[in-house]
């Protein structure tokens, strides 16, 4: 039987990371035009959301459908931000109330909401960008984990928390921008993020950012905190008995993918523009837990390919075929549940490198078993 590796990178860990790195940093850039390539910048932005939930569903077991909330506050909280740098007394003269966005004009707002004044500072603004997501999922922790609420129950009740949220933000119009969302960002402390140069810059520092998280969640895998989780999620009652607190450890890897969700919500409201409420609901939340399920929701790595490789077939066949890509995408979850259980990286793991190591005369009991599965 293998014996576990417990550095924190492997060869095999350095070769993967090598090799995204040079699609996302070399390849891409060089193959795809401006306006492709921001779109694959967008494609990242949900691979946040799937490195978390490859933590706190791959790792954990604990199956999150409301992943896009966090997601959606941590872009409402720089579109906020961005919005108010858009919103000058001279950008806004023509309004009946200068100096505050447009949409709490149209609703006969007549002052800046308080909540929203932090929301001038960048630093303020950034710092809410994990705070907020990290907030929230510390409430919803706290309220079902302690009380041992788990699985398929936990997954519905975060469903519903996305309905909610999702009712709330439209409800909120004068507040939040309603079904629009906020909308005609310009500038990031007066640099113009409309422009494909600015579009390009955004792309590298999102690959940037999105490495910093993959190290991060790398870090937590091989720790002993990732060796319990994944014990918890094998036998949780025997970790319990062991005299650890189950609860506290759930709590902390549900907060953790919340900042990632955050930070990647944060980039896609750069990247793309606006944030709207259509990414904080039921929908986008569940196509992210596809992201996770495709790539193999046991490998931080997978869950990357998996986000972009959804995210470009979504692109590619609703272009083609827009009222069949819904049915498409719930015939490829089947698939893969089906056929894949351990998605794109349990393919490779499995069939894919045992076909390489025997052509190069290499035996499979010579490399480390990944953690908490049978793929990476």
């Amino acid at each position: 039987m293998p014996v576990q590796s417990s550095a924190f990178m492997t060869r095999k860990d350095i070769i993967g990371f090598a090799i995204l790195a040079a699609l996302i940093f070399i390849v891409f850039p060089m193959v795809l035009d401006s306006f492709r390539l921001n779109l694959f910048g967008k494609y990242l932005t949900y691979a946040f959301v799937a490195i978390g939930l490859s933590l706190c569903w791959g790792a954990g077991g604990i199956l999150s459908l409301g992943q896009g909330v966090f997601f959606g506050l941590g872009g409402y909280c720089m579109a906020m931000f961005l919005k108010l740098e858009a919103s000058t007394p001279e950008n806004t003269a023509i309004q009946s109330t200068p100096g505050i966005p447009d949409f709490m004009d149209w609703n006969q707002l007549t002052e800046l909401p308080w909540w929203w004044e932090p929301f001038y500072s960048l630093p303020l603004a950034l710092l809410a960008v994990v705070a907020v997501p990290v907030m929230f999922a510390f409430i919803i922790g706290v309220a079902m984990f302690t009380r041992r609420v788990g699985g398929v129950y936990f997954a519905i009740i975060t469903q519903a928390f996305a309905a909610i949220m999702t009712i709330l933000i439209i409800g909120q119009q004068g507040y939040t921008g309603g079904v629009n969302g906020i909308t005609d960002l310009r500038t990031l402390m007066g640099w113009d993020i409309r422009t494909d140069e600015a579009k390009t810059t955004l792309y590298f520092v999102n690959g940037v950012l999105l490495f910093a998280v993959l190290f991060a969640a790398q870090y937590v895998r091989k720790s002993k905190l990732g060796r319990l989780l994944i014990a918890m999620r094998d036998q949780e009652d025997r970790v319990r008995f062991s005299g650890y607190n189950v609860a506290n450890f759930k709590i902390f890897i549900f907060c953790l993918g919340a900042a990632f969700a955050g930070i990647g919500g944060a980039m896609f409201t750069l990247q793309v523009g606006f944030m709207s409420p259509t990414l904080v609901g039921i929908v986008p939340s569940i196509e992210m837990v596809i992201f996770c399920a495709v790539g193999g929701r046991l490998s931080i790595l997978g869950a990357v390919y998996g986000a972009l490789l959804v995210n470009w077939a979504k692109t590619t066949f609703s272009e083609s075929f827009p009222e069949l890509w819904l049915l498409g995408l719930g015939g490829l979850f089947i698939a893969v549940v089906m056929l894949f259980p351990n998605g794109l990286a349990g393919v490779w793991s499995e069939k894919v490198e045992p076909r390489l190591m025997a052509l190069f005369g290499k035996s499979r009991e010579d490399k480390p078993a990944p953690d908490g599965a049978p793929a990476e």
